[in-house]
Protein backbone atom coordinates (compact mmCIF):
# COMPACT_ATOMS: atom_id res chain seq x y z
CA UNK A 1 0.00 0.00 0.00
CA UNK A 2 1.15 3.37 -0.63
CA UNK A 3 1.85 6.23 1.58
CA UNK A 4 -1.03 8.57 0.37
CA UNK A 5 -3.63 5.98 1.67
CA UNK A 6 -1.99 5.07 4.82
CA UNK A 7 -1.92 8.67 5.72
CA UNK A 8 -5.89 9.20 4.48
CA UNK A 9 -6.80 6.42 6.73
CA UNK A 10 -4.10 7.79 10.06
CA UNK A 11 -5.78 11.10 9.30
CA UNK A 12 -9.57 10.00 9.32
CA UNK A 13 -9.13 8.30 13.27
CA UNK A 14 -7.55 11.60 14.42
CA UNK A 15 -10.65 13.41 13.10
CA UNK A 16 -13.17 10.90 14.26
CA UNK A 17 -11.65 10.39 17.39
CA UNK A 18 -13.66 12.69 19.73
CA UNK A 19 -10.93 12.36 22.57
CA UNK A 20 -8.38 13.53 19.89
CA UNK A 21 -10.37 16.63 18.72
CA UNK A 22 -11.06 17.51 22.79
CA UNK A 23 -7.44 17.18 22.56
CA UNK A 24 -6.64 19.56 20.66
CA UNK A 25 -9.89 21.64 21.50
CA UNK A 26 -7.89 22.13 24.67
CA UNK A 27 -5.02 23.19 23.62
CA UNK A 28 -6.51 25.99 21.98
CA UNK A 29 -8.59 27.08 25.38
CA UNK A 30 -6.21 26.58 27.97
CA UNK A 31 -3.60 28.53 26.18
CA UNK A 32 -5.77 31.39 24.91
CA UNK A 33 -7.79 31.70 28.55
CA UNK A 34 -4.05 31.58 30.11
CA UNK A 35 -2.95 34.42 28.26
CA UNK A 36 -5.57 36.65 28.43
CA UNK A 37 -5.51 36.07 32.91
CA UNK A 38 -2.02 37.04 32.48
CA UNK A 39 -2.16 39.80 30.37
CA UNK A 40 -4.89 41.33 32.31
CA UNK A 41 -2.52 40.59 35.46
CA UNK A 42 -0.57 43.83 36.95
CA UNK A 43 3.16 43.16 37.61
CA UNK A 44 6.11 45.35 38.96
CA UNK A 45 8.52 42.58 38.07
CA UNK A 46 11.87 45.19 36.74
CA UNK A 47 13.30 42.03 34.29
CA UNK A 48 8.94 42.21 32.81
CA UNK A 49 8.60 40.13 29.92
CA UNK A 50 5.63 41.29 27.53
CA UNK A 51 6.52 38.78 25.16
CA UNK A 52 6.68 35.58 27.22
CA UNK A 53 3.52 37.14 29.57
CA UNK A 54 1.67 37.22 26.43
CA UNK A 55 2.55 34.06 25.63
CA UNK A 56 2.25 31.96 28.84
CA UNK A 57 -0.52 29.93 28.44
CA UNK A 58 1.33 28.08 25.63
CA UNK A 59 3.04 26.39 28.98
CA UNK A 60 -0.39 25.04 30.59
CA UNK A 61 -1.47 24.45 26.61
CA UNK A 62 1.87 22.27 25.87
CA UNK A 63 -0.01 19.21 28.53
CA UNK A 64 -3.11 19.11 26.46
CA UNK A 65 -0.83 18.70 23.36
CA UNK A 66 1.29 16.47 24.95
CA UNK A 67 -1.77 14.78 25.76
CA UNK A 68 -2.69 14.50 22.03
CA UNK A 69 0.30 12.82 20.77
CA UNK A 70 0.46 10.52 23.55
CA UNK A 71 -3.65 9.49 22.59
CA UNK A 72 -2.75 9.50 19.32
CA UNK A 73 -0.51 6.49 19.01
CA UNK A 74 -2.12 4.60 22.31
CA UNK A 75 -5.31 4.50 20.53
CA UNK A 76 -3.99 2.32 18.23
CA UNK A 77 -3.13 -0.47 21.22
CA UNK A 78 -6.70 -0.87 22.80
CA UNK A 79 -8.42 -3.92 21.66
CA UNK A 80 -5.94 -5.11 19.37
CA UNK A 81 -6.44 -2.67 17.19
CA UNK A 82 -2.53 -2.43 16.15
CA UNK A 83 -2.79 -6.22 15.17
CA UNK A 84 -5.40 -4.76 12.35
CA UNK A 85 -3.33 -1.75 11.46
CA UNK A 86 -0.48 -4.29 10.39
CA UNK A 87 -2.34 -6.29 8.91
CA UNK A 88 -3.77 -3.86 6.42
CA UNK A 89 -0.61 -2.41 6.50
CA UNK A 90 2.20 -4.60 6.87
CA UNK A 91 5.03 -2.03 6.08
CA UNK A 92 5.24 -0.44 9.83
CA UNK A 93 7.78 2.29 8.79
CA UNK A 94 5.27 3.50 6.27
CA UNK A 95 2.83 3.27 8.99
CA UNK A 96 4.58 5.15 11.71
CA UNK A 97 5.40 8.13 9.37
CA UNK A 98 1.84 8.24 8.33
CA UNK A 99 0.85 8.44 11.82
CA UNK A 100 3.62 11.13 12.93
CA UNK A 101 2.69 13.31 9.65
CA UNK A 102 -0.98 13.32 10.64
CA UNK A 103 -0.36 14.19 14.54
CA UNK A 104 1.78 16.96 13.35
CA UNK A 105 -0.30 18.70 10.34
CA UNK A 106 -3.15 19.26 12.35
CA UNK A 107 -0.95 19.82 15.98
CA UNK A 108 0.85 22.65 13.77
CA UNK A 109 -2.45 24.41 12.32
CA UNK A 110 -4.13 24.77 15.67
CA UNK A 111 -0.35 25.50 17.47
CA UNK A 112 -0.16 28.54 14.83
CA UNK A 113 -3.46 29.55 15.71
CA UNK A 114 -3.98 29.22 19.05
CA UNK A 115 -0.26 31.29 19.43
CA UNK A 116 -1.89 33.86 17.29
CA UNK A 117 -5.26 33.91 19.55
CA UNK A 118 -3.45 33.89 22.83
CA UNK A 119 -0.82 36.74 21.54
CA UNK A 120 -3.68 39.19 20.26
CA UNK A 121 -6.23 38.72 23.77
CA UNK A 122 -3.05 39.21 25.54
CA UNK A 123 -1.82 41.89 24.21
CA UNK A 124 -5.47 43.94 24.24
CA UNK A 125 -5.23 43.01 27.93
CA UNK A 126 -1.53 44.36 28.74
CA UNK A 127 -2.03 47.83 26.50
CA UNK A 128 0.93 50.12 26.43
CA UNK A 129 3.01 47.49 28.49
CA UNK A 130 3.37 45.73 24.89
CA UNK A 131 4.16 48.56 23.04
CA UNK A 132 7.37 47.69 22.58
CA UNK A 133 7.29 44.78 20.98
CA UNK A 134 7.85 45.10 17.02
CA UNK A 135 6.67 42.63 14.28
CA UNK A 136 9.33 40.64 14.34
CA UNK A 137 9.09 39.37 17.55
CA UNK A 138 5.34 38.70 17.69
CA UNK A 139 5.95 36.80 14.67
CA UNK A 140 8.86 35.35 16.20
CA UNK A 141 6.69 34.18 18.84
CA UNK A 142 3.82 32.88 17.14
CA UNK A 143 5.67 30.95 14.90
CA UNK A 144 8.05 29.66 18.04
CA UNK A 145 4.96 28.61 19.92
CA UNK A 146 2.88 27.00 17.35
CA UNK A 147 5.76 25.03 16.46
CA UNK A 148 7.13 24.02 19.83
CA UNK A 149 3.66 23.04 20.80
CA UNK A 150 3.92 20.55 17.76
CA UNK A 151 7.05 19.18 18.93
CA UNK A 152 5.79 18.79 22.50
CA UNK A 153 3.08 16.30 20.81
CA UNK A 154 5.85 14.60 18.60
CA UNK A 155 7.84 13.79 21.93
CA UNK A 156 4.87 12.28 23.65
CA UNK A 157 3.92 10.52 20.34
CA UNK A 158 7.39 9.10 20.01
CA UNK A 159 7.49 8.13 23.94
CA UNK A 160 3.82 6.22 23.58
CA UNK A 161 5.08 4.11 20.71
CA UNK A 162 8.39 3.43 22.54
CA UNK A 163 6.38 2.70 26.04
CA UNK A 164 3.14 1.27 24.62
CA UNK A 165 1.55 2.78 27.12
CA UNK A 166 -0.45 6.29 26.51
CA UNK A 167 -0.93 6.55 30.65
CA UNK A 168 2.85 5.73 30.68
CA UNK A 169 3.92 8.80 28.48
CA UNK A 170 1.72 11.02 30.23
CA UNK A 171 2.74 9.63 33.51
CA UNK A 172 6.17 10.71 32.89
CA UNK A 173 6.36 13.74 30.66
CA UNK A 174 3.85 15.77 32.70
CA UNK A 175 5.17 15.25 36.17
CA UNK A 176 8.90 15.76 34.29
CA UNK A 177 7.50 19.11 32.76
CA UNK A 178 5.75 20.53 35.71
CA UNK A 179 7.89 19.88 38.04
CA UNK A 180 11.16 18.13 37.67
CA UNK A 181 12.33 20.65 34.77
CA UNK A 182 11.90 23.27 37.69
CA UNK A 183 13.51 21.50 40.58
CA UNK A 184 16.36 19.88 38.67
CA UNK A 185 16.79 22.82 36.03
CA UNK A 186 17.00 25.51 39.07
CA UNK A 187 19.58 23.14 40.55
CA UNK A 188 21.29 21.98 37.20
CA UNK A 189 22.68 25.44 36.10
CA UNK A 190 23.14 25.71 32.14
CA UNK A 191 22.66 21.94 31.99
CA UNK A 192 18.99 22.47 32.35
CA UNK A 193 18.96 24.93 29.41
CA UNK A 194 19.42 22.33 27.62
CA UNK A 195 16.20 20.19 28.42
CA UNK A 196 13.38 19.95 26.49
CA UNK A 197 11.00 22.23 27.72
CA UNK A 198 13.19 24.80 28.51
CA UNK A 199 15.21 24.77 25.65
CA UNK A 200 12.18 25.42 23.61
CA UNK A 201 10.17 27.60 25.45
CA UNK A 202 13.46 29.88 24.82
CA UNK A 203 11.21 31.26 21.59
CA UNK A 204 8.52 32.86 23.96
CA UNK A 205 10.78 35.49 25.20
CA UNK A 206 11.16 39.11 24.31
CA UNK A 207 15.07 39.30 25.47
CA UNK A 208 17.29 36.08 26.17
CA UNK A 209 20.57 35.34 27.47
CA UNK A 210 20.82 32.29 28.26
CA UNK A 211 23.18 29.48 26.73
CA UNK A 212 20.50 29.28 23.54
CA UNK A 213 18.77 31.60 21.43
CA UNK A 214 15.00 31.12 20.11
CA UNK A 215 15.66 28.96 17.25
CA UNK A 216 18.67 26.87 18.60
CA UNK A 217 16.31 26.17 21.67
CA UNK A 218 13.62 25.00 19.43
CA UNK A 219 16.66 22.97 17.85
CA UNK A 220 17.35 21.13 20.37
CA UNK A 221 13.87 20.48 21.01
CA UNK A 222 13.66 18.99 17.86
CA UNK A 223 16.50 16.76 18.37
CA UNK A 224 14.65 15.71 21.35
CA UNK A 225 11.61 14.66 19.79
CA UNK A 226 13.90 13.06 16.73
CA UNK A 227 15.36 10.68 19.29
CA UNK A 228 12.06 10.36 20.42
CA UNK A 229 10.16 9.06 17.56
CA UNK A 230 13.39 7.25 16.09
CA UNK A 231 12.99 5.23 19.30
CA UNK A 232 9.41 5.11 18.60
CA UNK A 233 10.22 3.70 15.17
CA UNK A 234 12.63 1.11 16.12
CA UNK A 235 9.92 -0.22 18.49
CA UNK A 236 6.86 -0.31 15.93
CA UNK A 237 9.46 -2.01 13.99
CA UNK A 238 10.64 -4.86 15.92
CA UNK A 239 8.43 -5.95 19.03
CA UNK A 240 5.34 -7.88 18.46
CA UNK A 241 1.95 -6.13 18.06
Amino acid sequence: MSFAPVLRAEWLKIRTLRSLCGALLAVFAATTVFSAVAGVSETSDPEFDPLFMALSGIAPGQIAAISFGAMAVSSELHGGGLRLTFAAVPQRGRWFAAKVTAIAVPALLVGLLTAFVALFVARAGLGDAASGLTVEEQLRGVVGGGTYLTLMALFAAGLAALLRSGVATLSLLIPFILVVSFVVGDAAGTVADFLPDRAGQVVLHQTYDGTLGPWSGLAVTALWTAAALLAGAWSVRRRDA
